[in-house]
């Protein structure tokens, strides 16, 4: 079988190969090569290099497009061009990892080349490693809530922020939900930042209460759930222009707020932003010109902390920290949950809940839009779904006990196996 010739780009005097440029990356609604989607950055490079530049990059790969399954790569490959820069950066776990930085267009169609079809920055420039210069509010629907509960969540952001003299730059998430990023001065820790969005998503849930949550656990969620944790060291989010793993090519698009009113996230795809961005520039483009002060949320923590409300709890490979609340969720003490189905593959997961409810028809009768509970899993490396049910509606004459989830393939459970004997072992 004659091997696909790689096609050559010069960008700005570098040379970038890109190899197998016809593999088909998304082929179900759109369709785009990876040379194709390749072309689609270099036509938003500007935005997109603004969300990235001098940031450390975590390399989400999609080697068989946008239908295959992704995987994380902290760590820079070891070939690679001698003009990308890299640094190390240290996580929570103690571990270190050499990380790369794209600077110019070149190294963005080099990193999609790998496989990058989404961009996940860290929230640090490469001179202030322990000190973000952003904050990120990441606006996450629950199920059955619309775009609507998003729109009027991130309206209520953007008026508080106005208040403690924060300027919000809105976008959508290139899925369900929407970020909001708030420059900020570098001066405050990565714990700091965290304290002031976990204020932020309280003091908005005080003023939307109908619609908008701050609880991590997602059994006490209702409406948008504001992701404070999304500031915690080591979490990144897809940047300005990313290209999601969506049948339409969706883009993570920045807005002008007079747009988010009326604005659809379905509107903005590889197909349509290069000529929005063409027509009407960067709407982000001012963003590196209005770094804040985190004093007012601050302070505002300090007065949730002085009222009774202590920290709230962190992602689960965090170590637990003074006053932070209890990594029980609670669910194990009053809600009864099962889980139904684990895989890589989220099809195959959400036929294994179809399964499950033809199984157990009359308990599923009973279910609530929102009592079934679609997560997506995070590991070292890869990404899973998990989908658990929710049977505080079913009678409990009616409920089915948990049975082996089908299917039942969790690609991280063997490394959390070995994780526990090491911390068993330690504590001998």
């Amino acid at each position: 079988m004659k091997q696909e010739a790689a096609e050559v780009l010069s960008i700005n005097g570098r040379e970038v190969r890109v190899t197998h440029p016809e593999k088909p990356y998304f082929s179900r609604q759109i369709k785009l090569s990876k040379l194709g989607l390749v072309r689609y950055y270099l036509s938003v490079a500007p935005g997109a290099l603004a969300g990235i530049r001098d940031r450390p990059i975590v390399l989400k790969r999609f080697v068989n497009g946008a239908e295959g399954e992704a995987f994380y790569q902290k760590r820079a490959p070891g070939e690679r061009p001698e003009w990308l820069r890299t640094i190390t950066l240290s996580f929570p776990s103690g571990r270190t990892a050499e990380e790369i930085i794209v600077d110019d267009a070149a190294g963005l169609a080099w990193i999609v080349n790998l496989g990058c079809i989404e961009l996940h920055p860290h929230a640090v420039r490469s001179g202030h490693l322990e000190h973000p210069d952003e904050l990120r509010i990441d606006l996450d629907p629950g199920p059955g809530v619309g775009w609507v509960e998003v729109r009027r969540v991130a309206l209520e952001v953007k008026a508080l922020l106005e208040e403690i003299g924060l300027r919000g730059w809105p976008k959508t998430s290139g899925s369900r939900g929407m970020h909001v990023n708030v420059r900020i001065e570098p001066r405050w820790t990565f714990t700091e930042v965290r304290r002031a969005a976990l204020a932020l998503s309280r003091a908005v849930e005080r003023r939307a209460p109908a619609i908008a949550s701050s609880k991590w656990w997602k059994e006490e969620r209702h409406g948008v759930f504001l992701d404070y944790n999304q500031n915690a060291k080591d979490r990144t989010t897809c940047s300005a222009y990313s290209v999601r793993p969506l049948p339409d090519a969706r883009v993570s698009t920045p807005l002008h707020w007079h747009e988010v009113p009326d604005c659809d996230p379905a509107d903005f795809t590889t197909l349509t932003v290069p000529k929005r961005f063409a027509e009407m520039g960067d709407p982000h483009a001012g963003m590196d010109d209005a770094a804040g002060s985190l004093d007012a949320l601050l302070e505002l923590a300090a007065k949730d902390e002085k009222a009774g409300l202590g920290d709230a709890p962190w992602p689960p490979h965090f170590r637990k920290t003074a006053g932070e609340a209890p990594r029980v969720a609670p669910s194990r003490a009053k809600m009864p949950l099962i889980v139904v189905a684990n895989s890589p593959d989220k099809q195959a997961a959400l036929a294994g809940l179809e399964r499950w409810k033809s199984k157990h028809a009359k308990a599923a009768g009973y279910l609530a839009v929102d009592d079934v509970l679609v997560d997506s899993m995070r590991g070292r490396s890869s990404t899973w779904t998990r989908i658990r049910v929710n049977l505080r509606h079913v009678p409990e004459a009616l409920r089915p006990s948990q049975e082996t989830p089908d299917p039942d393939d969790d690609p991280t459970r063997e490394w959390r196996k070995q994780w526990a004997s090491k911390k068993t072992a330690k504590k001998r």
